[in-house]
């Protein structure tokens, strides 16, 4: 009973009682009458309500909202439909997939109802066909979904769900808003194994990204080796900075193989040396200790006939 019913009820029932009280017992009884009659009579819906009223078992009417009257005996209210948006949470548990992976998912979906007579009349339990509905259809599109798509295209997944749900609902007047899930689960295992394939295929792209740019560096190599093949000052001008660059450090000698000087012009490399004394033509260091060798070699016959006069000199 609402507030405003009871309230008139309340009165007719206190003043019939004072009636009876004070001697008018045909007043007071008939005020009471009035009383029962308006607690079966007026109703009242709020604004997000609708009255469903069957008169003699036939359809009379949906009413609401705001105060209305119906006939007590003959009128009959067979279904209070809520029109506000209503949410069911609703899961499939154990599902496979298209690929037999067994999956829990759990969902959401927003609806309402926008016609209060279809669902009152048109099906028993609005509420649990939704449930059941929902549930079915969320099996369904799990088992023809591969589950890298239900993992990483749940928009999709949402909107066909919404799409399916809200055709098999439309005839009960009842409008699905949207669905949305909001887990899914896979066996532990399982993520142990898709973790081990995800750092594969990373492996596998770094290895082909690193192989892509060593393909690219050899290709400016081959590039720049055409450069210098045609230009051989080219070659000595980077010869010669290379050899600048790597005397910067103070106190360092460096060992150079000849054939890298001889093929520099040797005008240039006189002067990198003398403005570089730390580094050390190793060719023309062991040239002169060759030549230093040689001589001693030849100074020994000399050496040993100087001696031979001192010798007998000592003898006489």
């Amino acid at each position: 009973m609402n507030p405003i019913t009871a309230f008139i009820v309340a009165v007719l029932s206190a003043v019939g009682a004072l009636l009876i009280y004070a001697g008018l017992l045909a007043w007071g009884i008939v005020l009471l009458l009035c009383a029962a009659v308006v607690s079966q009579t007026l109703k009242m819906a709020n604004t997000w309500q609708k009255f469903v009223v069957l008169r003699a078992g036939k359809l009379q009417g949906v009413r609401g909202p705001g105060l209305f009257a119906i006939v007590p005996v003959l009128d009959n209210v067979v279904a209070v439909i809520d029109e506000r948006i209503q949410t069911t949470a609703f899961n499939a548990e154990q599902a496979l997939t298209r690929d037999t992976v067994p999956v829990n998912v759990d969902a959401i979906i927003f609806w309402h109802v926008h016609d209060a007579q279809k669902a009152a009349l048109a099906i028993t339990d609005y509420r649990q066909a939704i449930d059941r509905v929902a549930q079915t259809s969320l099996r369904e599109m799990i088992g023809s979904s591969m589950l890298a798509a239900l993992l990483s295209d749940r928009r999709a997944s949402d909107q066909q769900l919404c799409r399916e749900i809200g055709e098999k609902t439309l005839e009960w007047g009842v409008t699905v808003s949207s669905v949305e899930i909001r887990d899914v689960a896979i066996p532990v295992a399982l993520q142990d194994a898709m973790s081990r394939q995800a750092q594969a295929e990373r492996e596998k792209q770094a290895r082909i990204i690193l192989g892509s740019a060593e393909a690219e560096i050899a290709g400016r190599f081959v590039e720049a080796a055409k450069v210098y093949a045609s230009q051989p000052s080219a070659l000595q001008l980077r010869a010669m900075n290379i050899i600048y660059e790597t005397t910067k450090e103070r106190g360092t000698t460096i060992l150079i193989p000849s054939s890298m000087v001889d093929s520099m012009n040797p005008a240039a490399v006189a002067v990198s040396l003398a403005a570089h004394p730390g580094v050390v033509y190793a060719g023309a260091r062991s040239a002169h200790e060759r030549a230093k060798g040689n001589g001693e070699a030849l100074d020994e016959p000399r050496q040993a006939a100087q001696r031979e006069p001192t010798k007998s000199k000592e003898q006489l």
